[in-house]
């Protein structure tokens, strides 16, 4: 067990520290436009597998990535193609994962499949911390199964003295699954279904 410290988003501290943990391969715990989410160094295999051994979460299921800056993606993807680049543009930040070929940087504990799923989130200060730590394996701050993390506390009944750091900005709006499209086909291919449907896709880049 660790000592789990907690600051206020507002902290002038809170995102340097957070770096500092990230870089130590580290695990820390934010505010999403969703729930709490929790997130290490999307390229330490050390600091991944402390997520799953935190969440108790199976090792076939793949995680996620959050960036705080479309230019980010070329770190994470073989390719990104206009197309892609497009969508991002109109859509991010929001409640879109993008998935994409995996780039050959990315750690096989991230996930067994040739994709990553990745999505830049609609919270300002989250944007601002990822554009300081890079890109992050990022998933809910809770155990496998348990209930959605909405606030600072939820984290702590769950995941307290298994991660380093909660940066605590309130309550969240409370779980909204994201559309999550596979962009590596011919076609775009709705995933699953979330507030953005393959018509509004299909709609917005016609123009």
């Amino acid at each position: 067990m660790i000592n789990t410290q907690t600051l206020p988003i507002d902290d002038p501290s809170a995102i340097s520290t957070a770096k500092i943990i990230i870089r130590e391969n580290g695990l820390i715990a934010f505010p999403t436009d969703t729930v709490y989410g929790l997130a290490a160094d999307a390229f330490s295999p050390t600091a991944i597998q402390k997520i799953y051994l935190a969440k108790e979460r199976p090792d076939e299921k793949a995680l996620p990535v959050l960036i705080g800056d479309p230019d980010q993606l070329d770190d994470l993807v073989l390719f990104v193609s206009d197309h892609v680049r497009r969508i991002a543009e109109i859509f991010w930040p929001g409640a879109l994962t993008l998935v994409l070929p995996k780039g050959p940087h990315l750690p096989a504990e991230m996930s067994s499949y040739p994709t990553v799923g990745i999505r830049i989130p609609d919270h300002a200060f989250t944007r601002a911390l990822l554009r300081e730590t890079g890109p992050l394996a990022t998933t809910s701050a809770n155990i496998s199964g348990g209930p959605n993390p909405t606030t600072p506390d939820d984290v702590i009944q769950q995941l307290g003295g298994l991660v380093d750091l909660v940066l605590d900005g309130g309550a969240t709006p409370g779980p909204t699954a994201s559309t999550v499209v596979d962009t590596t086909g011919p076609a775009l291919k709705i995933l699953r279904q979330g507030p953005i449907s393959l018509a509004d896709l299909d709609a917005l880049l016609k123009y």
